[in-house]
């Protein structure tokens, strides 16, 4: 297994030792998110033999809330009083961008200001910074947030990492980094030992630590082994507002245009431009669900010259206008899969 070595000290320092567990649901929150943050917490009690860790779930009206897939979970409690806990982990997902409860807000803050570990898991870090619990402070987030959240918010020092530790501020990026994450918060408070236990007990096999990347390298991702064509497919996921011509995406490889284009043919089956306008158009359609930027400063940001290309070339992608997709909402789950809790030690 690669595991930091056992004999190693953590280098992670909180304000606290982690026993009281605190779990805000935002509906909408991934359930593997969610599982992937607390299920670690379960594991650790069950293998030690000792109740580490004890655990109770809010949700913002005090109701079950529903995952993205409709399952709920049933709340202990609502944001009705200030719970004494060691860490909070707000779970959301979905478009964070879109949660403006105030109320929330002054409750994140309220626990901020007793001494809690805040943290945010997924599209949690979201809203930590609308709480405006990590301005200054290092986080990160889901890649699909990213650019809602620079949007949104510059003052806070964004990563693309999986997770990241600022002091009593923790953020993660979601899905399986949940996992790697609390294991590093339970080997600082219990050793490597137990935490490498709880991991194997998943099955995973092989954690990465926080400054490891979100998304896979493109050779993986796209499954390109052309050396020259992945260095012109990173370049252009990197400039989509300042758009690059053929030419000079040619020229970066060091290739002619119509050998480029060769390549992106055998290996993508799509032009160049085809796969540019793509992932141009994918940008854009972040901008336009998560932001509150304009039709046209969403063209713009996205590479396109004028809002009528810009309109045309998202209506024959997607089906539909740039406008109609602010317009549009998800429609909900008509039944649920509820899960009940218990806030004791057990689970």
């Amino acid at each position: 297994m690669n595991l930091p070595n056992r004999d190693e000290k953590t280098e992670i320092h909180l304000s606290r030792r982690i026993e009281k567990v605190g779990i805000l649901l935002v509906p909408g929150y991934a359930l593997m998110s969610y599982a992937c943050a607390m299920e670690p917490l379960r594991a650790a009690n069950l293998i030690s033999g000792q109740p580490l860790y004890q655990w109770q779930h809010f949700s913002p009206d005090g109701a079950p809330s529903s995952a993205s897939n409709g399952v709920q979970i049933v709340a202990d409690d609502g944001l009705v009083r200030t719970p004494d806990l060691d860490l909070l982990l707000v779970c959301a997902g979905g478009n964070p961008a879109v949660f403006t409860d105030s109320r929330t807000f002054s409750w994140l803050r309220q626990l901020a200001h007793a001494g809690t570990i805040i943290g945010g898991v997924s599209g949690g870090p979201y809203i930590l910074a609308r709480a405006g619990l990590l301005e200054g402070r290092r986080c990160t987030i889901h890649w699909e947030h990213v650019p809602a959240f620079i949007e949104e918010f510059p003052g806070v020092r964004l990563t693309r990492n999986r997770y990241e530790i600022d002091g009593n501020r923790i953020s993660c990026s979601g899905g399986i980094a949940g996992l790697e994450m609390m294991h590093q918060l339970i080997a600082a408070d219990h050793g490597h030992v137990l935490a490498s236990e709880v991991v194997e007990w998943f099955l995973h096999s092989d954690v990465r630590t926080g400054d490891m990347p979100q998304r896979m390298a493109i050779r993986e991702r796209m499954a390109v082994r052309d050396p020259k064509l992945i260095k012109v497919l990173e370049k252009m996921e990197t400039s989509l507002e300042d758009v690059r011509s053929r030419e000079g995406l040619a020229s970066l490889a060091g290739i002619s245009v119509r050998q480029l284009e060769r390549l992106f043919k055998l290996h993508l089956g799509r032009t160049i431009s085809e796969h540019y306008a793509e992932i141009r158009l994918r940008h854009a359609r972040t901008l336009l669900r998560q932001t509150s930027l304009s039709v046209l400063e969403v063209a713009i940001a996205s590479g396109f010259t004028n809002a009528s290309h810009f309109s045309r070339s998202y209506r024959k992608r997607f089906g539909h206008s740039p406008r109609h997709e602010v317009q549009r909402h998800p429609t909900g789950q008509d039944t649920s899969i509820v899960l009940r809790t218990k806030p004791h030690p057990a689970g």
